[in-house]
C-alpha cells in the first residue's frame, strides 16, 4: 500500500519541526493537517463537506470556525480569523469549498497530480468517482496477502482495511473513497517524498500502473 508507516513518521515530524517558525495562516492550517499523518487533510475536507448542509460548497466564518473545533484543533479565535482571511481572497465572506481544499494541499508537480489521477481512475473501475469495494474486485489483488493466505482475512475484510487507510476516523467512515479524497490523502503522502521520480515509481508498484 502507498503511503507506509515511515513516509507518516517522517511527514509529522517535518510538519512539528515547521509549525515552530511559520507564520503564514494557510500553513499552519496545513501543517497541523500534516500533524496527523496522510490522511489529515483528507479528514479535514469531510468535517467540512460534512457540515455543508445545503450543498453550496461554500464555508461562512462560523461553519469554518466550527470544522476547525469539530476535528479537534485548539486554534484560538485570532489565529482562525487570520486563517479565515487568508482562504477568503475576495472578502467575500465565504470561502469557496474546492479553493479551499486546494490551497490546503501541499503543492504537488503536474506529473505527481497525473499520476494520483491514472491510479483513482484504475481503481474506479465504475467511472462513477467513488471507489468502493465492488470497484476493487477484478482490480486490487489481495490473494498473495499474508492474512489472506493464513486465512486471518477475507477478500472483503482486505478491500476494507484498504478503504480504512483512507478513512482513520472509523466514526465517520462510510467504505467510499471520492476522487477529492483520494486526492487529498496522495497530497499528504506527497509532503514526505521529495523525489518526483520516486513518488511515481511508489505509486506505479502500488496499483499496477
Amino acid at each position: 500500500m502507498a503511503g507506509t508507516a515511515r513516509h507518516d513518521h517522517e511527514m509529522k515530524m517535518n510538519a512539528r519541526k515547521k509549525l515552530q517558525t511559520t507564520k503564514d495562516p494557510i500553513e499552519k492550517l496545513r501543517l497541523r493537517c500534516l500533524e496527523r499523518g496522510s490522511a489529515g487533510i483528507k479528514g479535514i475536507g469531510r468535517v467540512f463537506r460534512i457540515m455543508d448542509d445545503d450543498g453550496n460548497r461554500t464555508l461562512d466564518y462560523g461553519e469554518f470556525k466550527k470544522g476547525i473545533h469539530d476535528y479537534g484543533f485548539s486554534f484560538d479565535d485570532k489565529a482562525i480569523k487570520e486563517m479565515f482571511a487568508a482562504f477568503d481572497r475576495d472578502g467575500s465572506g465565504k470561502i469557496d469549498f474546492d479553493e479551499f481544499l486546494l490551497s490546503l494541499r501541499p503543492k504537488m508537480s503536474n506529473t505527481r497530480i497525473d499520476i494520483i489521477c491514472e491510479a483513482f481512475k484504475k481503481m474506479d473501475k465504475t467511472g462513477d468517482g467513488v471507489i468502493t469495494i465492488e470497484d476493487m474486485k477484478g482490480v486490487y489483488n489481495v490473494k498473495k496477502h499474508p492474512k489472506y493466505l493464513n486465512g486471518e482475512k477475507t477478500e472483503d475484510e482486505l478491500f476494507r482495511m484498504f478503504l480504512d487507510t483512507f478513512e482513520p476516523d472509523k466514526s465517520k467512515a462510510d467504505g467510499k473513497i471520492t476522487r477529492e479524497e483520494f486526492q487529498n490523502y496522495y497530497a499528504g503522502v506527497s509532503a514526505s517524498i521529495d523525489q518526483d521520480s520516486y513518488f511515481i515509481l511508489m505509486m506505479k508498484n502500488a496499483y499496477k500502473i
